[in-house]
């Protein structure tokens, strides 16, 4: 056996909630005003909400316009339940919401919006990207079960409000059968799905246990990799989930970066992507990496792609780019030319990024931050930067 486990969490969940807020509030204030400088951070315990951070827009916003968001977001995810009293579930309209947004520091746009155009990194640090051909969506394998469970889960606890909440965990086990299989990619089974959803009161354990068990089996039945007489289940492993959403656990804004990334199978960089807008390397940054990665996989240069972009403050170039195809290349080229060769092909700076991907421009024909922060900052198709748009020329290179 050779092991490795990922987890996701549902929209409902407080610190997807917060993640939620943070972007909704992006993507309005970017509707308003395309130049926006967002940076806000969400707190959520209790039955309070707090918004702080740092905007910059012409737009004229104040106190409710946050508010709205917040209260809208949450309606959006599924808040209030039915099935669940007020000390039980977030009820938004109870919340006693406090909005502390301040201006961005001129010491920061001064370095971000540059002359002709060009905009400076709004941050310093390192991004990774990652991609691997164990699945269709060159993501690693237990993560995409994860959320695959995630949202049949979430699908069916809203449409049963009545009996199921929406603040849900899922977690998958992989078994790879050896250290060589795992490096190559190549998954033997799924040996282990844990799944945590909030359940009414009055209802049995045994039956909320096999009702979950019969939706997870229905999802994964006819994957070669599922054996439901094999797989190990652990459902609402205590025997009780009553009392839920950020009555119960608080939530914060940027804290699940392994869960919307790679689930811990390739590092994360310094910062998380939910809040900020597209001067926030943080986020443009991981964007294009990720997009690097997948073209590397996707053209069959390697198996595996590992791209690490870093930037630095007020400086628009980044100040390196690195790829580890972690010893899978499918041909000659070596790490260090395909460094050189992406360099000096794609100039990767936040400028390009939000350009070629419309960063500055999320709507409902395109994309929404929002929707991102619900699902996963990558690892779906329809996102601008996982679509394979610049295949001919990586595919060049080996010629």
């Amino acid at each position: 056996m050779y092991l490795f486990t990922s987890e996701s969490i549902s929209a409902g969940h407080p610190d997807k909630c917060a993640d939620i807020i943070a972007d909704t509030i992006v993507d309005r204030l970017l509707a308003l005003d395309p130049n926006a400088r967002v940076a806000t951070e969400v707190f959520l315990s209790g039955k309070h909400i707090i918004i702080g951070g740092e905007v910059k827009t012409v737009a004229r916003v104040g106190e409710q316009f946050y508010k709205d968001a917040a209260l809208d977001a949450l309606a959006l995810i599924g808040y209030p339940e039915k099935g669940f009293e007020d000390s039980q579930t977030i009820y938004p309209t109870q919340a006693k919401i406090q909005v502390i947004v301040s201006s961005q520091s001129p010491d920061i746009s001064m370095g971000v919006d540059q002359k002709g155009g060009e905009i400076g990194a709004g941050d310093q640090g390192m991004m990774f990207g990652y991609a691997t051909d164990e699945t269709e969506e060159l993501m690693p394998a237990a993560v995409v079960y994860a959320r695959k469970i995630r949202d049949a889960l979430y699908a069916y606890a809203k449409v049963h409000s009545d009996k199921f909440g929406i603040d849900i965990k899922t977690q998958v086990t992989l078994d790879y059968g050896s250290k060589e299989n795992f490096m190559q990619g190549k998954v033997k089974e799924i040996a282990t799905i844990v799944a945590a959803i909030p359940h009414n009161s009055h209802l049995d354990i045994d039956a909320v246990r096999a009702t979950v068990k019969s939706v997870i089996t229905k999802t994964l039945l006819g994957d070669p990799l599922f054996d439901p007489k094999k797989v190990e289940f652990f459902i609402d492993h205590t025997g009780r989930f009553v009392m839920h959403s950020f009555i119960a656990d608080s939530g914060l804004s940027g804290r699940k970066v392994v869960c919307d990334t790679y689930g811990g199978y390739a590092p994360v960089g310094g910062g998380s992507q939910s809040s900020k807008d597209y001067t926030k390397v943080d986020r443009s940054g991981l964007y294009a990496a990720r997009w690097v990665a997948k073209h590397i996989v996707g053209s069959k240069l390697a198996h595996k792609a590992l791209v690490e972009i870093a930037y630095v403050i007020g400086r628009a170039k980044p100040i390196s780019v690195t790829i580890d195809t972690l010893g899978t290349a499918c041909s000659s080229l070596s790490d260090e030319f395909l460094s050189l060769k992406i360099q000096e092909q794609f100039v990767l700076t936040p400028s390009w990024i939000t350009e070629h991907f419309l960063l500055n421009k999320p709507s409902k024909d395109t994309f929404l931050y929002a929707d991102v922060a619900a699902k996963g900052q990558v690892g779906y198709l329809e996102y601008p930067w996982e679509k394979l748009d610049a295949l001919a020329w990586f595919q060049s290179l080996k010629h």
